[in-house]
C-alpha cells in the first residue's frame, strides 16, 4: 500500500477537470474486450460494482489523469455475485445504471462496462483464483470465498480490458493488498495504483452501503474513524502492545448502542499477519455492522 491518510479525516473530493463526453456503453464481453484492445493506449481501468460516490469518482479522475487526453479510462461496472458471503447483502446493494452512466460521463470515462453475471462466468465454471496467505484474516476470515470472488472478477476484467494500469482505492486496503499479490505472484501485466480514502465531511469512509444506514446509524457511524484515530495517537505516543492498541478503540467502539464489531484487529501493513508487537508498519483495521449494514475502516500505524 503506497500513500497515507491526508490529516484527520483523509482526503475529500478533488473538483472535476474533464469535460463530459460520450461514455461508450458495452454489456456483452467479447465487445468489450475487442473495444478495449483496439482503444487509444495508455487505457486505465477502474474495477467497481457501481453505485458510485465521490470516493469512486476520485479513481476515476485519478485514472483520467494517468490516460492523459488521448489515452482511455475504462470502468466495469459489475455487481460480482461470488464475492458476496450473504445473500441479503448481494440482494440490497444498490445499482443505479443510470446515475452511475451520468458521473462516468461528468468525469471523462471512455468505455463503460456493465455486464450481466449471466455473461461474466459459465454456468459449469469450474476455475476460481485463490489467495492463500494475506486474505486469511480481517475480511477474509469473517467472509469466507470473498477474496476468491474478488481475485476472480478482477483477473477477468484485466484479462477482458488488458489495461495497462488500473486504480483501486485504499479504504479497501486488504483487497488492495490481495490484488497487488495476485498481479505479482500470476505475472499479469498491469500496474495496480492507489488511491487514499475519501470520506464525508465528519470522516465516515465513503462508501456504496453508507445510503441504506438508518438516520441514527449514520450518525454514529463516524465513530468508527474516530476510535481509530485515538488508538494511533496512543501508538505514537509510545504504546506498542497491539492488544492495548486495539483495546482503546474497542472501548470506544462499544459505548455505541447501535454498532455490533465484526473484527478489530493490529496487521503487519506488509503480510497482514495479526502482530503482538507494534515494531514495523501495521495496520489497525475494524469492520461493524449497523443492522444489516457492514462498514469497514482502517488506520496506518507507522512512528512519526
Amino acid at each position: 500500500m503506497n500513500g497515507d491518510f491526508s490529516g484527520d479525516f483523509g482526503l475529500v473530493a478533488s473538483p472535476r477537470r474533464w469535460h463530459p463526453k460520450p461514455v461508450q456503453v458495452i454489456e456483452n464481453p467479447a465487445a468489450f474486450q475487442a473495444a478495449a484492445r483496439s482503444a487509444p493506449r495508455p487505457l486505465v481501468l477502474v474495477p467497481t460494482m457501481g453505485a458510485l460516490h465521490e470516493g469512486h469518482r476520485a479513481l476515476v479522475r485519478r485514472a483520467r489523469e494517468l490516460a492523459g487526453p488521448h489515452g482511455t479510462v475504462a470502468v466495469s461496472i459489475f455487481v460480482n455475485p461470488i464475492q458476496f458471503d450473504r445473500a441479503s447483502d448481494l440482494t440490497a446493494y444498490p445499482q443505479p445504471l443510470d446515475a452511475d452512466l451520468s458521473a462516468c460521463r461528468d468525469d471523462g470515462v471512455d468505455l463503460a462496462f456493465t455486464p450481466q453475471a449471466a455473461a461474466i462466468y459459465f454456468p459449469d465454471r469450474s476455475v476460481t483464483v485463490t489467495e492463500s496467505s494475506l486474505s486469511q484474516h480481517l475480511c477474509g476470515a469473517t467472509r469466507p470465498g470473498h477474496f476468491d470472488g474478488v481475485c476472480t472478477v478482477v483477473l477477468k476484467l484485466f484479462n477482458l480490458s488488458g489495461a495497462g494500469a488500473a486504480v483501486f482505492g485504499e479504504k479497501d486496503f486488504q483487497q488492495l493488498a490481495v490484488i497487488r499479490r495476485m498481479v505479482r505472484d500470476l505475472d499479469v501485466p498491469v500496474e495496480i495504483v492507489s488511491h487514499p480514502t475519501i470520506r464525508e465531511a465528519d470522516g465516515l469512509a465513503m462508501s456504496s452501503r453508507n445510503v441504506r444506514l438508518l438516520p441514527e446509524h449514520r450518525a454514529d457511524a463516524p465513530r468508527i474513524r474516530r476510535a481509530l484515530l485515538a488508538a494511533r495517537e496512543l501508538f505514537q505516543a509510545g504504546e506498542h502492545s497491539a492488544k492495548t492498541v486495539a483495546d482503546s478503540a474497542r472501548t470506544h467502539l462499544e459505548q455505541s448502542p447501535f454498532l455490533k464489531l465484526d473484527y478489530l484487529a493490529v496487521v503487519d501493513e506488509e503480510t497482514l499477519q495479526p502482530v503482538d508487537t507494534i515494531q514495523r508498519p501495521a495496520v489497525l483495521a475494524a469492520a461493524a455492522f449497523y443492522g444489516e449494514v457492514r462498514l469497514i475502516d482502517h488506520v496506518r500505524l507507522v512512528d512519526r
